[in-house]
């Protein structure tokens, strides 16, 4: 083999190599950045490790720590459709109570009834906030006319 053969050869492989290094840390790097937006409560930030949205319930299992299931069979409620606070409270506070440490209850079992409680709370809030704001229909007949004389005219 001659010289110039044998050097193209090794200046092709190391650029292979480094390519694929560089390559590599890209994706790492992504997927890094997408868990710390997920776990940092980022609730729907914009991707996830697959590019596709973080729907807010799973950006929620990830920040406390427990799945809406788990909660649900915890504080003995169904999961669809959502209790009220109501009846959340409720079940908190008699389980709560029931497994206080100075009764001879458990600590750990507590704590994993004030974090079930956590859980479905941020269910319920996600629930709550109103989705896409829609059109605004004005809800007197003069209230049109207001509207469209503080638009200003479109410019030609």
């Amino acid at each position: 083999m001659s010289a110039p053969k044998i050097i193209a050869q090794v200046v092709l492989t190391g650029v292979q190599i480094f390519g694929r290094a560089f390559a590599d840390a890209y994706k790492t790097a992504a997927a890094n950045a997408a868990r710390q937006r997920a776990a940092s409560g980022e609730v729907g930030a914009d991707a996830g490790l697959d590019g596709a949205p973080v729907n807010p319930s799973e950006a929620l299992n990830k920040k406390l720590g427990i799945t809406l299931d788990e909660a649900a069979l915890i504080l003995n409620v169904k999961k669809a459709p959502l209790p009220t606070k109501d009846e959340i409270l409720s079940r908190y506070e008699s389980m709560f109570a029931q497994n206080d440490p100075a009764k001879g209850g458990s600590f750990y079992l507590q704590s994993k009834v004030f974090r079930a409680k956590e859980r479905i709370d941020h269910e319920l809030k996600i629930g709550e906030e109103p989705e896409a704001p829609a059109a605004a229909e004005p809800s007197a007949p003069g209230a049109a006319s207001q509207q469209q004389q503080q638009t200003p005219p479109p410019k030609a």
